[in-house]
């Protein structure tokens, strides 16, 4: 289904100006969130994301109707993908934006297996680097060609994800998600400034951490470190805390870690009570 100007369509088809810059330059951003019994897990945490990377590329993003769409579409079913998609509107041909930008604000819901939060799997390292130069890189931007072509990679070698190294060498992340490793009692994720998403859900296990007795730190890391970690986890807001049972050929017992499941039980708490249900529902 579909949110456009203030009002739910069936479908996922609506009419789009063909000069729209997110079209054809992908000049614009998107969202996704997780809705579950008609409300949006951590929906001020995906507001203030949206708005703020819209105000970093000059895209005027108005709060109160992107709030609008989530909860005009969270009500439409149980369990929700909501993605919330901003671009800059129509414009001149050139790379240059308009002075007076007339952004295009739409959203969609599709339902949301449950079956994938918490799923365990694998992660293939891609030779493709992310550039973590790029202000692009710390942001949910519509250019994701990167990734899609990763993502066939990954698949093509029986992996579920793929994994990102920076130019320096650092892991940066997945294709759809944030990375934590465990050392001991260290959760380390990588840096913003390692070309990383500030992920909804990221931010979320770094809050959580010290009452799972863990010590949250972000630090770059090569490769070879993350192969030698105890467990490693993939966050997003729909697959939520996903155990990776393996880099390339190298195996964790992720699944089975004890710090891992206090973690998940942790965060399915948190999600329980950010959309008001039992926690039985989050997973």
């Amino acid at each position: 289904m579909l949110w456009r100007d203030g009002a739910i369509v069936s479908g996922t088809t609506a009419p789009l100006d063909l000069t729209d810059r997110g079209l054809t330059l992908g000049d614009g951003l998107f969202d996704t969130a997780l809705a579950l019994g008609g409300r949006v897990a951590f929906e001020a945490a995906h507001i203030d994301r949206l708005v703020a990377s819209a105000g970093g590329l000059g895209i005027p993003a108005e709060p109160e109707r992107i709030r609008e769409a989530l909860r005009a579409l969270a009500g439409q079913g149980e369990r929700l993908a909501i993605r919330t998609t901003l671009t800059r509107g129509s414009g001149p041909r050139g790379l240059k934006p308009p002075d007076d930008p007339r952004p295009t604000l739409f959203a969609t819901a599709a339902p949301s297996a449950r079956s994938a939060a918490f799923a365990p799997l694998r992660l293939w390292p891609t030779p493709v680097a992310r550039n973590e130069t790029s202000p692009a890189a710390r942001l949910k931007t519509l250019g994701y060609l990167d990734a899609v072509l990763a993502a066939r990679e990954a698949a093509a070698a029986g992996f579920d994800e793929a994994l990102f190294c920076n130019t320096r060498g650092h892991v940066a992340c997945a294709g759809t998600g944030n990375l934590f490793a465990l050392f001991g009692q260290s959760l380390v994720t990588p840096p913003l400034t390692d070309g990383v998403l500030a992920g909804i859900v990221r931010a979320e296990i770094l809050g959580l951490a010290a009452g799972c007795g863990l010590r949250a730190e972000e630090r770059s890391l090569s490769l070879p470190e993350w192969r030698a970690a105890e467990a490693v986890v993939l966050t997003n807001s729909l697959r939520l805390l996903a155990p990776v049972t393996a880099i390339g050929d190298t195996a964790f017992a992720s699944a089975r870690h004890p710090a891992v499941a206090r973690l998940s039980a942790a965060l399915t708490a948190s999600v329980a009570e950010a959309c008001g249900v039992a926690s039985d529902v989050v997973a």
